[in-house]
């Protein structure tokens, strides 16, 4: 029978990652786990049961083969014709390096409210300082969890 866990019972936890030289697939992957809450034994799917995650030094975050030139994201207007592309090179260009892992991750989240409520309690910083230390945030060595994890 599965525990169902009661609102009041939900102990949010926060994280620290370190995206120096990571590979931004393999990042948002774990990312999207922790925001969803699947690290957990107490796991649904209908609960925002997911932990706080902060993670730093997002402008050294890599990409493998020619993903950075040659990926494109899109969006539309809603008017005819209104379609958008921007690539990561385009994203760098103009300083907003934490919308390309925010992207990553709200792509592997399912669709709908909760997975923007989920959204929310992900925090992207460009260097080695972020304003959450009070929270005593537990580091996440995302190195040492497989050799992959970073291009060198």
């Amino acid at each position: 029978m599965t525990p169902f866990i009661k609102k009041k019972d939900i102990k949010k936890d926060w994280y620290i990652i370190n995206a120096q030289n990571a590979a931004v697939g393999r990042l948002a992957a774990y990312i999207s786990k922790v925001l969803r809450g699947k690290n957990k034994p107490t796991f649904n799917p209908h609960i925002d049961n997911g932990d706080f995650v902060v993670v730093t030094n997002i402008d050294k975050i890599k990409f493998t083969g020619k993903k950075f030139s040659e990926k494109k994201y899109y969006k539309h207007t809603g008017h005819p014709g209104g379609i958008k592309e921007t690539s990561p090179a385009g994203l760098k260009e103009k300083n907003k390096t934490e919308q390309i892992l925010k992207l990553a991750v709200k792509r592997m989240l399912p669709g709908g409210p909760l997975a923007k409520k989920q959204l929310t309690k992900l925090k992207i910083y460009n260097g080695d300082k972020h304003p959450h230390e009070i929270q005593k945030p537990k580091l996440i060595n995302f190195e040492k969890l497989n050799k992959k994890n970073i291009i060198r």
